[in-house]
């Protein structure tokens, strides 16, 4: 069998915690002879700036382009948010993004059928529900040149940006994605008011024209936020920017009863990042008491997408709907009733075991 080396970035907040569970799942995989799959870990974000004083340090990014794969729990801390952004723990995050050209983010949103009752919404909004995000992540207003204050800190400015060809190559993945579902693709934008998404949606039309399979349909962000929580299976692939990804799959996460039921894989040419879209949650860190399924179905992610083995990433999923079929919840799920994060995570090994 052979074997693959993947890079653990645990991260700050409750990044440890969940990705403690995440490699139970790893190790147990191994175990089964599944997979045989090495790892290490390094640091980024905040613990990285305490450690190295920076929040990507060198040798992170030098592991991670040697890497089959990358995992990654968490990051941010109340001890760095006030720092100058060079130094901030999501400024980590932003750069290894950008030095690996992970600009395809792929964000589902499903409801396990356990979870019905946790839902924002009537049950009847989100039965099936299965949606799927995909963001472009490596442009936008989150790097566009020139950004700052100005000398007295009086004023701040921030640049959106985007070109014809990252429009492109984000529309071209959306519309052969969308091909291999239901051939219904949004893409949501701003073009009532902002240049960008003008220019976005030029783009996004002229590349449709080459799917003539697909229905394409435009819809402004506002438009789109409202209509995510009044008639949510109406979609089926969103496509959008950055900025405009980040808060709409935000808003989505509530859909499936809590944010940390969300994966994401960030994904380029060559290399691949999986993560759960929540943050570090330090409120709430050293508690045993976060979701770990969000970071557990990131590893999921990371067996179809990188490692093209579907077999595992349903292991994982149909283990984790029949765990919550017994009615174990975490106390985001169940604030009354719930069973501690390490918890949930024995529980899913327990049941990988029993579905291999």
């Amino acid at each position: 069998m052979k074997s693959e080396k993947i890079l653990i970035l645990p991260g700050d907040g409750v990044g440890p915690e969940i990705m403690k569970e995440a490699i139970k799942i790893i190790d147990t995989l191994n175990s089964s002879k599944m997979c045989n799959i090495e790892y290490e870990s390094a640091d980024i974000g905040g613990v990285a700036i305490d450690n190295h004083n920076t929040p990507l340090p060198d040798d992170t990014l030098q592991k991670a382009k040697a890497s089959s794969s990358i995992l990654l729990g968490a990051v941010g801390t109340k001890k760095h948010e006030s720092n100058l952004n060079e130094m901030k723990p999501e400024t980590g995050l932003l750069k290894i993004r950008k030095n690996l050209d992970l600009f395809i983010n792929i964000r589902p949103v499903f409801l396990f059928d356990a979870l019905l009752e946790s839902s924002s919404l009537k049950k009847e909004y989100v039965t099936g529900l299965d949606i799927i995000i995909i963001r472009e992540l490596v442009s936008d207003i989150y790097f566009g040149e020139p950004r700052g204050f100005n000398d007295d800190n009086t004023s701040a400015f921030n640049t959106m940006r985007y070109t014809k060809k990252e429009i492109e190559r984000i529309a071209t993945f959306a519309f052969e994605l969308s091909q291999k579902r239901s051939s219904n693709l949004t893409s949501v934008d701003k073009a009532n008011v902002l240049e960008t998404s003008q220019l976005w949606r030029k783009v996004v039309s002229d590349i449709g024209e080459k799917y003539k399979s697909v229905k394409l349909s435009h819809m402004y962000v506002d438009n789109a936020a409202m209509q995510l929580v009044r008639s949510p299976k109406q979609f089926d692939v969103l496509l959008t920017g950055n900025i405009f990804g980040d808060i709409l799959s935000d808003e989505a996460s509530m859909l499936t009863g809590s944010i940390g039921m969300l994966p994401s894989a960030s994904l380029s040419s060559k290399y691949g990042m999986y993560e759960p879209i929540h943050g570090s949650a330090p409120d709430i860190a050293g508690d045993n008491t976060v979701n770990p399924i969000a970071m557990i179905l990131s590893v999921a992610m990371m067996f179809e997408y990188t490692f093209q083995n579907k077999n595992i990433s349903s292991i994982i999923r149909n283990s984790i709907n029949d765990v919550l079929n017994e009615g174990a919840f975490t106390k985001d799920l169940s604030p009354n009733d719930y069973i501690s994060t390490s918890d949930m995570g024995n529980k899913i090994v327990n049941q990988i075991k029993k579905n291999v």
